[in-house]
This record gives C-alpha cells, structure tokens and sequence, in this order.
C-alpha cells in the first residue's frame, strides 16, 4: 500500500486555524494525507466557534484537540513531509526542529480572535471567513500534481516548499493553476462546511484570494 503524505499545521494554540486545517485535510483527503497540528502554547480545548465551523460535515471531531509540538519531535514522532506555518509566531526560527527534515511552508492565515474585541455576530464573521480561506487553501494543496503520486516517490522537499508556500492568501497566488495550466476557486456560500458542497465543487478547484 502507497505511504500517505503525513502533513502537520501550527499555529500558536493550536485551538481554531490549525485545527480547522486538520480536520478539512483528512475530511478531502484522508486516503491521500495523513493530518496533524499542534502548537507552541496548546489551548486548554478547541475554540467553541472553530467546532461550530466544523459540526456540519466533519467526522471525527472528538479526536480534535490542541497539543504541544513537542509531541511531533520525539524520536518516535511520525516523520512529516510538510510542517505548514499558518502564522508568524510558529514560523521559522521559532519553530523546533522536526524530524525527517520536513519542508516547511508559510500560509497567511488571520486570527479570528486577533482583534480581542466584536460583537458574537462579528466574531462568527471572522471565524467564517478564516474557515473558508483555509478551505481554499488546503484544496489548492491537494491538487497539486506532486501529490497525485504516492509519499514514497514525491518531489524533493524544496519542490513541494516551493509549490506548498504559493498557496498563500497573502499573495493571491494560485499555485495549483500555475502548475497545471488552469483551475477555478473554490469558494464558500454556506455558513457551515458541508463535506458535499466541497465535492460537488469543480475538482480542479484551487484558488486563494
């Protein structure tokens, strides 16, 4: 059997971006990736909206729940293929050494909660919008052509970091449309994920914006 891509996400409590992005890679492609996140400073559980987000259409959502990135870099942690930075706090230099020498990938992903203060209507907006950028993004991930080939015959790390970090919302690049010449977004019209709409949506889909 084809070894699976083994995909860890960070951000600082690992309590709502990098777990929304977990749950989303193993909902869409959970026989292609194996999903992990953690954190530097892991929340005591997963935020009440970033559940909320996920309630709909995500199976498995007990076995979600913060966690140091320690874990990842004992030496019987799995070895990842791609550590993905879903904020500055968690990117490079802060970040732990990870075994295996994985790639590691930038994603400009804003936090909900940056602004400390809203209404609960303006907090359900921001959790919303952040839902979808990393809809957006993590299926911009899964169709990249490097990974329609099983783990254990990839590209080169610096390939994948290369492709890997053009799906960013920052620059509005869209790395899947560079590399096979043409692709539609993604985008999302309900509050809520629902596992459907996102495989009704066209399977080129990668767009970020």
């Amino acid at each position: 059997m084809s070894r699976k891509y083994k995909v860890l996400f960070l951000c600082r409590d690992n309590s709502i971006r990098s777990i929304i992005a977990e749950a989303l890679l193993h909902e869409l492609a959970g026989h292609r990736f194996d999903a992990f996140s953690a954190g530097p400073e892991p929340a005591a559980r997963v935020h009440p909206l970033a559940v909320a987000q996920l309630r709909p259409g995500i199976s498995g959502r007990a076995a979600l729940s913060p966690k140091s990135w320690l874990e990842f870099t004992g030496e019987w942690a799995p070895r990842m293929d791609i550590v993905i930075a879903l904020d500055e706090f968690v990117g490079g230099l802060h970040a732990p050494v990870f075994p295996g020498a994985p790639a590691f990938v930038y994603w400009t992903i804003a936090d909900p909660l940056a602004s400390g203060h809203g209404s609960g209507d303006e907090h359900a907006r921001l959790f919303d919008k952040t839902f979808w950028q990393i809809v957006r993004q993590v299926s911009a991930l899964i169709e990249l052509p490097q990974y329609a080939q099983s783990a254990s015959n990839h590209a080169n790390h610096a390939n994948i970091a290369d492709a890997a970090n053009a799906i960013n919302t920052g620059n509005s690049v869209n790395a899947a449309n560079a590399a096979s010449g043409g692709a539609k977004p993604v985008r999302g019209t309900a509050v809520h994920f629902e596992t459907a709409a996102i495989a009704s949506a066209p399977s080129s889909a990668a767009a970020c914006t």
